[in-house]
């Protein structure tokens, strides 16, 4: 099983002409994705790497026989990304990965909005995607195939952060320690994204090949804290280590200073790492300080599960 994406998941990428996405489209092609096709209006004819590109959506499905793909990727330039994910969602397009930075909260606001509305899932803003090892990935994750293959082996352990890059650390060092992992989802780290923590969290639950999370954290936002309340309020089964980054943040001297992602705005005393931890200690989640304590808290939980 896998969360989100499987080998038959088939995907668009809006913006596809840009220098970004055609990488993207590269490395996710060398993975095994199935693109069916790209859009960007006015290069209607055009091949990026054998996809054909269209000018909307709608010629894409047309040009499949009336299939709709199940997702998209969305790395179009940050003033016109509403409109792309709008039209993505009223294509009848389930889930949404939107790579683009510093879109405006509003626009942000409106589609997740808009997107349950519609019962689709958006993953990100500001995010690298998501990536089932062995299966297929969607997005930048993991870089050129071949690096993605050696961060990503498949496994027993869910993965998800807020930093693109910590996605990667951890899931590496999971794999060099030899639990693998089962999908990883960099779900961006703007202050408004599509789905946080605790809205993943019931996915990893019905997932049989999950058999532990591992998140990433730093301070700011309040996602650690909705993550806390969900494990409380569900009888889960699946044990949880937190990396907890930048805890030198909590300290006087840094008070004023940023830090990160854009998400990560101390807003109060609450969104201090020390907070955090106590919040996330008292939900029974393992939190750790280096990332190279994850593995050996992974395998601490998993055999009190097994006991």
């Amino acid at each position: 099983m896998a969360v989100l994406l499987s080998e038959d998941t088939t995907f668009i990428v809006q913006g596809i002409t840009g220098r970004e996405a055609v990488n993207l489209t590269r490395e996710c092609l060398d993975y095994g994705a199935k693109i069916v096709g790209g859009v960007t209006p006015g290069r209607k004819g055009r091949e990026v790497h054998g996809v054909p590109v269209f000018d909307t959506i709608a010629q894409v499905i047309e040009h499949n026989g009336g299939a709709v793909p199940d997702g998209s990727v969305v790395t179009v330039p940050p003033a016109f990304t509403k409109d792309a994910v709008m039209e993505a969602l009223e294509s009848g397009i389930k889930l949404i990965v939107i790579v683009t930075e510093r879109i405006p909260r509003r626009d942000v606001a409106q589609m997740v909005e808009r997107a349950g509305e519609l019962d689709a899932r958006i993953i990100g803003p500001n995010c690298l995607g998501l990536i089932v090892p062995g299966v297929a990935k969607m997005g930048g994750i993991g870089g050129p195939a071949k690096d993605a293959e050696k961060a990503y082996q498949p496994g027993r352990v869910g993965v998800m952060s807020r930093s693109g890059g910590m996605t990667t650390e951890i899931s590496s060092t999971l794999t060099a320690a030899g639990l693998g992992v089962s999908t990883a989802i960099s779900i961006g780290g703007d202050a408004i994204i599509g789905s946080a923590y605790a809205e993943l969290m019931p996915l990893f639950e019905a997932d049989g090949q999950t058999e532990a999370i591992v998140i990433y954290t730093e301070p700011g936002g309040r996602m650690e804290a909705q993550l806390a309340e969900w494990v409380k309020e569900n009888d889960s089964r699946l044990p949880i280590v937190a990396f907890m980054a930048g805890r030198f943040m909590d300290e006087e001297e840094m008070k004023g200073m940023s830090f990160g992602h854009a998400g990560t705005i101390v807003e109060g005393k609450e969104d201090t790492a020390a907070q955090k931890i106590e919040r996330l200690s008292a939900a029974g989640i393992q939190v750790v300080e280096r990332i190279d304590e994850i593995p050996d808290a992974v395998k601490s939980k998993l055999g009190k599960v097994a006991a």
